[in-house]
């Protein structure tokens, strides 16, 4: 609906959602702009930043408002790149330096650093302009005040906090219309496909490796039919037949669960594995010990890297090598235990750590307790005290598990179940 009524007012086919709002509300972007450096602003409230919003009445509200600030630089100025950092925002901002724009951002958590293009900055005065969208009553500037400064060339830094000069551009309280979207998420109509497959699709590729699924987790039985349908919808779209696919799975995340139960991170995990696992010309790359509790884009990606291309050299370029760790494949029932059968074993069966974990078993009442685990050649047998007759097991079965099975060739084993494992979905 959004589109055709953008169609129907003769917007032009550009950008996002917010663009086009932009053009639609803020007067500050038309005829002479308010960021130009010229612009008479003696009119607008003085204000402190970090902050200004509540001092130009909008603080509880959504609102677009117009900060500036007018510096003096020395002359000459610094040989080298200077940098402007603002620290964090939410949830919008557009910088602009003597009118010429120097960055934006929309990823609230992100702090804003920009580098300066040559020619911007001059010798004196030099007016500073930040449009920022605040959607939230705590929103705006939100890092500390020696978080905003201006890197010169020779490092020397200009602070930025303090008195600034703001004005409202658009009160955006309800019943305001707020942007149907902030940015190009790839779930916005057009985005994903339209804007992001079709237009490389005449190009020749090798393969696909895909690192996703962390905003998934909330409904991973949907994936098992989500990732193979665009897996094949890609193939078919490329037209290079059934290409390589590698997937990561997800990396842990989030802090340790010290009782086993069910767990959607888990479950996502299973449906990339069964994709891996049914889709053809596909692998996964195992990624559970090398994540960051603390941050869902975890710092390694070396590690990542690497483990994809045991993949693409071992099935695509002829190199023989081990590019998987080890996969459950069978249980044998044990009197008060579980054999857990394992392929992809080369070098054998190993511990990463001081003890084998993290397994768990449950009886036909379907209570989970932790499991203790030994390996026995290429097989693994779980017990607990509290489950005097297992029916099914559980390895690494949480968002952030202690996972610590491998196979010699140093690769982690991929996280499972054994049991009600959903059926793979049927093409």
């Amino acid at each position: 609906d959004e589109v055709a009524r953008l169609h129907a007012l003769g917007g032009p086919e550009y950008g996002n959602y917010i663009m086009h709002w932009y053009d639609e509300y803020d007067p500050g972007q038309k005829g002479a702009t308010w960021a130009a450096p010229g612009l008479d602003d003696s009119g607008w409230k003085t204000v402190t930043i970090p902050g200004g919003f509540r001092e130009l009445g909008v603080g509880d509200f959504p609102s677009v408002c117009y900060f500036r600030k007018t510096i003096v630089l020395p002359d000459p100025l610094p040989a080298g790149k200077a940098v402007i950092q603002l620290g964090v925002i939410e949830r919008m901002d557009t910088t602009y330096i003597n009118g010429q724009w120097v960055g934006a951002s929309s990823w609230v958590e992100n702090p804003r650093v920009y580098p300066v293009g040559d020619g911007i900055l001059k010798p004196g005065t030099n007016v500073l302009t930040v449009r920022v969208f605040k959607t939230r009553p705590d929103g705006g500037f939100e890092s500390p005040a020696e978080k905003l400064r201006l890197v010169l060339g020779d490092k020397t830094v200009i602070p930025l906090a303090g008195e600034w000069r703001g004005k409202v551009s658009v009160d955006a309280r309800p019943p305001h219309p707020l942007p149907l979207g902030f940015e190009n998420w790839p779930v916005m109509p057009g985005v994903l496909y339209d804007g992001m497959i079709a237009p490389v699709a005449p190009l020749a590729i090798r393969g696909a490796i895909w690192y996703q699924g962390e905003a998934n987790t909330d409904r991973p039985d949907q994936y098992r039919k989500l990732l193979p349908a665009m897996i094949a919808d890609w193939r078919k779209t490329f037209g290079q037949g059934d290409f390589p696919f590698y997937i990561v799975s997800l990396t842990a995340f989030m802090p340790h669960r010290d009782t086993p139960g069910d767990d959607g991170w888990a479950e996502l995990r299973a449906a990339q594995a069964m994709t891996a696992r049914t889709v053809p010309n596909s692998g996964l790359a195992v990624t559970i010990d090398i994540g960051d509790a603390s941050n869902i884009h975890a710092p390694d990606k070396k590690d990542v890297g690497d483990r994809l291309a045991l993949w693409a050299l071992a099935k695509d370029y002829g190199i023989k090598q081990t590019c998987s760790g080890p996969v459950f494949a069978r249980a044998e029932t044990m009197p008060g235990a579980l054999k857990l059968y394992f392929t992809n074993t080369d070098g054998g069966l190993v511990v990463k750590g001081g003890k084998l974990g993290e397994f768990s078993v449950a009886g036909d009442d379907h209570k989970w307790f932790w499991a203790d685990a030994k390996i026995q050649n290429d097989a693994v047998i779980v017990s607990s005290p509290q489950v005097p007759h297992p029916v099914a097991a559980r390895y690494a079965w949480q968002a952030n598990p202690i996972a610590t099975l491998f196979n010699g060739a140093g690769l982690p084993a991929v996280p499972f179940r054994t049991d009600d494992e959903p059926a793979p979905p049927k093409n």
